[in-house]
């Protein structure tokens, strides 16, 4: 399993809105150069959910042959219908991603039982390994602590995403975990508290702009230097939360274009940032010396 910082990427566009696979190059070379741990496509933060499925295909394919087994891939491949979660689960091990990311069926949601089903039936059509996804603050639902418990034990599911911003629910869940079974904070702000629960990582907005310093707070924790852990992680939490003053890509992709990266605007319903909350984000990226 991977230890680490795995980036949830954005994904870059061209003014005209389409995807801009020379940037999603530079990009992928810049978290290589700068020691992420693996990268995450088609996630929240890649705004997937506004991407066609040609669309999809296509920035997974040039992710897997850009990265070339240098780092692990992780795709998310979820859906609230388990036949399509199961039909692109199924694509995105055949194009060779190294681990798929699966969230809770969103909007119709499902009772628990159908909430277990739901990810056996995806783990069950697959070899990939699994991450399970929790992020009620998205979806409207939440994996209850006895699924996670069952889920864990299944052979091809690998891991969680979990996103609730509940440190007690983790601990809960903590009780789950072991070789087979690993948690990864889904929230920039918490990564230092997950992995004191036996985590073993983040799945890290923050690490688009800040690849080296995330994959440094949870390097210097296996290192055993709990120290300089937490304070990388109080260094940049005014900032990790600037980066959420609004709905997520919006303001990580402003911060990125603040420094220069020039990663393209958004796709309706996304929209520009408020101008106070712009210039906020730019204040906060100045107190830590992302820009000048």
């Amino acid at each position: 399993m991977i230890k680490g910082s795995i980036v949830a990427l954005i994904t870059p566009f061209h003014e005209d809105g389409s995807v801009d696979f020379d940037k999603l190059g530079e990009l992928l070379e810049y978290h290589v150069a700068n020691h992420t741990d693996g990268i995450l496509v088609l996630g929240t933060t890649g705004e997937s959910s506004t991407m066609t499925h040609e669309e999809d295909d296509a920035v997974v394919r040039y992710t897997i042959d850009k990265i070339n087994h240098r780092i692990p891939v992780v795709v998310g491949a979820g859906s609230n219908d388990t036949k399509t979660a199961v039909d692109k689960s199924i694509k995105y091990e055949n194009m060779g991603a190294d681990y798929l990311l699966i969230i809770t069926p969103y909007y119709n949601k499902a009772n628990e039982g159908g909430m277990i089903a739901h990810f056996t039936t995806v783990a069950n059509a697959v070899h990939t390994p699994i991450i399970l996804y929790n992020v009620p603050g998205r979806t409207g639902c939440k994996l209850s602590e006895h699924a996670v418990s069952v889920l864990s034990k299944h052979p091809n599911i690998c891991g969680i995403k979990e996103a609730s911003g509940d440190i007690s629910y983790a601990t809960r869940i903590s009780r789950y975990l072991s070789d087979d079974f690993v948690m990864y904070s889904g929230n920039d702000d918490m990564v230092v508290p997950i992995l004191s629960l036996g985590g073993s990582g983040v799945i890290s907005v923050f690490a688009n702009t800040n690849p080296q310093e995330a994959h440094d707070m949870v390097q210097a924790w296996f290192d055993g230097d709990l120290k300089k852990s937490l304070s990388i992680q109080q260094k940049y939490l005014d900032y990790i939360h600037a980066l959420f003053c609004e709905v997520n890509p919006i303001p990580v992709k402003a911060a990125l274009n603040l420094m220069g990266k020039n990663v393209g605007g958004y796709r309706l319903p996304l929209y520009p940032m408020d101008p106070k909350n712009h210039d906020h984000l730019e204040e906060e990226m100045k107190k830590v010396g992302i820009i000048e």
